[in-house]
């Protein structure tokens, strides 16, 4: 390999951080000013009617997204310490610098790089403890959105075809079985975790902290569905509560389901919560506004100040 200058070592590092920055902000401008679905000029509009009016909202809105950044930092910091104790602070730089690195790749699989870093020496056993996060949030997704969906799919006419849900079977089936299967064991995860040795990793940390992880991801879901509940509210939506909730859940169901980039998640989310609200007749405009609204609020505002750690961000060898 080229021995490469340190000089220009940290000046090419130092690009790579302005790349990550630059890109993300101009991103999150793009997609609030020139957005296809919602002219920038309308959804100011709207904003100004329905939350500058009542600057109440705009405290609790706000308070939403820092609990459920709260406790997503939490879960981190706990996870983290089966390995290392490190302070609430030092979690929170690395959970929202690696948000604002993620948002270019699909399913924000960057987020499991960009922790990494900074812990080289146990790159691999961070990248396995960023999964468990994950699935744990995962797992509550998928609890909460059968439930949504069984609701969705018994009460409302929605015609499916049998082809394609046979086609969905055999696919769960497929990722279930395998991973349980002896072939299944040589499969691996980004390249190298075989499936084996991650369920002993998994096995390694205690079920009390695995509990922990199961409760925060619980807690981040209930702030997040109820912050997506508020909004819906303060446009004038006044279906019962129950029925709002089930449809939330069913929309982050199928919304999870669906490969993604971060920059486009509020896209998706709107497109699916389009479809499920229009059977309790709610306007599209304000279920675009809605979904604009919580990828800003939960991605956008959180990828900035995770940008200032990104670019005060230097390697270590922890």
């Amino acid at each position: 390999m080229y021995n490469i200058n340190p000089k220009y070592k940290e000046f090419l590092f130092l690009l790579v951080k302005l790349s990550i920055v630059v890109g993300s902000i101009y991103f999150i401008y793009n997609k609030i000013v020139n957005n296809s679905e919602l002219s920038f000029t309308e959804f100011i509009n709207q904003i100004n009617v329905i939350l500058f009016r009542n600057p109440s909202s705009i405290f609790i809105l706000i308070l939403y997204t820092i609990l459920n950044w709260f406790f997503e930092i939490l879960k981190w910091k706990t996870l983290v310490s089966t390995l290392k104790k490190i302070t609430f602070y030092e979690a929170a730089k690395q959970s929202l610098a690696s948000l604002t690195t993620s948002l270019f790749t699909p399913n924000r699989i960057g987020e499991y790089g960009a922790k990494a870093i900074y812990f080289l020496k146990q790159k691999r056993k961070i990248m396995l403890l960023n999964l468990i996060g994950n699935l744990n949030q995962l797992a509550v997704t998928i609890i909460f959105g059968i439930i949504g969906l069984i609701y969705f799919l018994t009460t409302y006419n929605i015609n499916f075809s049998i082809h394609n849900l046979r086609r969905i079977g055999f696919l769960v089936a497929f990722i279930v079985l395998i991973p349980l299967s002896n072939r299944g064991k040589s499969l691996k995860l980004f390249g190298f975790f075989e499936f084996e040795k991650i369920k002993n990793f998994i096995k390694k940390i205690n079920s009390k902290t695995h509990l922990k992880i199961f409760t925060f991801s619980v807690i981040r879901y209930i702030i997040f569905s109820h912050q997506f509940l508020f909004l819906l509210r303060l446009f004038g939506v006044e279906t019962d509560y129950s029925i709002l909730m089930l449809l939330i859940f069913s929309t982050y169901f199928i919304a999870s389901s669906i490969p993604s980039i971060a920059l486009f998640d509020w896209a998706i989310k709107g497109s699916v919560a389009i479809f499920i609200f229009s059977f309790i007749g709610i306007q599209e405009t304000t279920i675009v506004t809605v979904t604009l609204l919580m990828w800003i609020l939960n991605f956008a505002i959180p990828a900035v100040f995770g940008s200032f750690f990104v670019l005060n961000f230097k390697f270590t060898e922890e």
